[in-house]
């Protein structure tokens, strides 16, 4: 597999290696030596898959305490997908990175504690599967808007559909510090 760094400190972008021919391709998604040896050391307690349709945004999402580090990838379609730096002594916090995930670039994504997440659908439709170091723990959620233009998020769709939640969440400056990492 191949990992690369991003230009914010913590997540990484990997790149299974894919063993394909005319039956299609095998791909090993995790083995906990090799991730461990790219950096990957949390250990993963929960599966999640969600299936959604073009123009689906979900996010910006993080939970402090019991954070969840993510492992993320798309088994069909496309999705833009983001993280944005929540740590407060950090150099790049409030700084956003995104990427583009897909069936077919079979890209995995590694979004460590610390930073929220969030994509959009930009096929249509796309199954996005999350391992995750801790399971959900609603009271720690924390969600902010995901047009926050101080973070400045540049989303490839202009008219979202977005959850309840993710309506009315608030600014990333209006999220109480202590919250934060």
């Amino acid at each position: 597999m191949n990992v690369l760094a991003c230009e914010l400190d913590g997540p990484l972008i990997i790149e299974p290696k894919v063993f394909g021919d005319q039956r299609g391709f095998f791909l090993e998604s995790w083995s906990r030596p090799r991730y461990r040896a790219a950096g990957i050391a949390l250990d993963f307690v929960q599966d999640n898959f969600s299936f959604s349709r073009r123009g689906t945004l979900r996010g910006m999402h993080a939970q402090n305490p019991h954070p969840q580090g993510k492992l993320v990838s798309v088994w069909q379609g496309e999705v833009w997908d983001v993280v944005v730096d929540l740590r407060r002594n950090s150099p790049t916090f409030g700084r956003w990175f995104g990427l583009t995930l897909s069936a077919e670039n079979k890209r995995q994504f590694w979004v460590p504690p610390g930073f929220a997440h969030g994509f959009v659908v930009t096929s249509e439709t796309a199954l996005f599967h999350y391992k995750v170091t801790d399971a959900y723990a609603p009271q720690d959620e924390i969600a902010f808007r995901f047009d926050d233009p101080a973070v400045g998020i540049r989303w490839p769709v202009s008219d979202p559909i977005l959850s309840t939640r993710d309506t009315q969440a608030p600014l990333l400056r209006d999220v109480p510090s202590a919250r934060l990492f």
